[in-house]
């Protein structure tokens, strides 16, 4: 049985962040497109999960990323239009029970470039 995994998003000046949380994940598969991202894996309990994002604008799928840790697999997603905030990350005005705004990570951010490359280069170094 397939089911979607929990997934916090917040929003930057340059990318948008998606987080799966799945610990211990197995045959994991990202595939970002422009305007849809699907994810997919196992945990170490063999129970598969499936999330398919269609996304609220335009994202460069070839300066996006992804990185898998013990806890999650975190996604960054470069935007087409940089520096205009997303009101949400589906492209339809609904909010699925497994998807949730990342209130750690989410600022207002006027002016915050600096500390989005810096973060952008601790992933590169992953």
């Amino acid at each position: 049985p397939r089911q979607p995994a929990k997934t916090l998003w917040y929003d930057r000046p340059r990318y948008v962040y998606l987080e799966f949380c799945v610990e211990d994940s197995r045959d994991v598969e990202v595939v970002i497109e422009e305007q849809r991202l699907v994810f997919s894996c196992r945990n170490a309990d063999g129970v598969e999960f499936y999330n398919e994002i269609d996304l609220y604008a335009r994202v460069n799928s070839k300066d996006s990323r992804e990185k898998r840790s013990d806890r999650s697999i975190t996604c960054f997603m470069r935007k087409w239009k940089e520096k205009v905030a997303w009101p949400r990350i589906t492209k339809e005005n609904i909010k699925p029970a497994w998807l949730s705004v990342d209130f750690d990570n989410w600022r207002d951010w006027e002016g915050d470039e600096e500390l989005e490359r810096a973060m952008m280069e601790e992933y590169a170094e992953v």
